[in-house]
């Protein structure tokens, strides 16, 4: 040895109780999944998983599958770390704390990423994932964190990867037709998303969709959601959104004008939108102020989507195509996420 060198920690060989060692240490760290698992009750989603399983469970024989519960647990990872079905597997395989989080060990078969896929799949031909979105909203409601305080509304981007196309493809594409030099060729068609949309805000431009949702302005609970492309102007999705139990809605200016207004007003909804100014009419002081009250409590929900944008590793960004299985993403986009709050609002004691 150098004189003067630092000593370092030998090399251990594997002893017996290295795995349950690991296991407690994770256990006692800070691990967020943990929290997430000893937080929700995942039984709760069995029933609606099952139904989507059920013709598939009616055949007999066969390679027994793996658990529903455990595999909708494997799509919250993925929607959480924004993982893709590919590198979930890996993930699972290499990660402890996944494989706690999802109740396996060492010795149970991990699915493949072909699994995950085929899964996801059958939960978006059946329609399950608004049901489970719904399921879980109900036990935010039973738990009083659904109040009648007030609303907010906004959306958000969901970009998806940019294709290129010709200009007389991209013609084609906005008028709502599929290009026949995609149909002349199965493998390309399936590649090239025909209701993905471009969409600019500011100095900004976006290819793909848009995450509209209705918020609980006192908790940051998603209460409900929309899914449109990206050229769909935000204050469009509002008469899917507003409920006349709603109370109060709070909205920037992009969600002004008469037809929100008439909106409102059939449903009882007292309206605190941000007022918009316009060429040759500016805002007054007066609204200027009244904007600024107003964008305090809106601001919440950007609270969200900083959420899904940091926390959830660029969760606005997919990678799948086609409208279907974006709606199934973003559903469990916003699902996660209120899973996520719910946990912080139940350990913090925020409600």
């Amino acid at each position: 040895m150098v004189k003067g060198a630092m000593k370092t920690i030998p090399k251990q060989n594997p002893g017996l109780f290295d795995y349950e060692n690991r296991m407690r240490k994770l256990k006692e760290g800070p691990d967020p999944l943990a929290r997430l698992n000893a937080g929700i009750d995942w039984e709760m989603f069995r029933p609606n998983l099952e139904r989507a399983f059920e013709k598939e469970a009616k055949g007999p024989g066969g390679r027994p599958r793996h658990d529903v519960v455990m595999m909708f647990k494997i799509l919250v990872l993925q929607r959480y770390y924004n993982l893709s079905d590919e590198q979930a597997e890996y993930q699972i395989n290499d990660r402890l704390s996944f494989q706690k989080f999802l109740g396996i060990t060492l010795s149970d078969a991990v699915p493949d990423e072909k699994t995950i896929w085929l899964f996801r799949e059958t939960l978006s031909e059946a329609g399950r994932v608004k049901k489970l979105f719904r399921r879980f909203e109900r036990h935010l409601s039973q738990a009083g964190l659904m109040g009648h305080e007030g609303k907010i509304i906004d959306a958000s981007f969901v970009d998806v990867p940019r294709q290129r196309n010709s200009r007389e493809e991209n013609e084609e594409i906005k008028l709502g037709k599929v290009p026949e030099s995609f149909q002349e060729n199965g493998n390309r068609l399936r590649q090239k998303d025909v209701e993905a949309r471009w969409a600019k805000k500011g100095e900004e431009v976006h290819y793909g969709y848009k995450d509209h949702v209705k918020v609980d302005r006192r908790t940051k609970l998603i209460e409900d959601y929309e899914v449109t492309d990206a050229c769909v102007h935000d204050s469009q999705a509002v008469e899917d959104l507003v409920e006349e139990d709603d109370g109060t809605l709070h909205a920037d200016s992009a969600y002004s004008g008469e037809k929100i207004e008439t909106i409102l007003k059939e449903n009882g909804v007292k309206g605190e939108i941000c007022e918009k100014g316009y060429r040759n009419h500016p805002l007054t002081e007066k609204q200027k102020k009244s904007n600024r009250k107003k964008s305090r409590i809106r601001a919440r929900v950007e609270h969200i989507f900083g959420f899904m944008t940091n926390t959830m590793r660029d969760g606005l960004k997919m990678r799948w195509i086609g409208m279907r299985r974006i709606a199934v993403g973003i559903g469990l986009l916003n699902l996660v996420y209120n899973m996520a709050r719910y946990e912080q609002i139940i350990r913090l004691k925020l409600a």
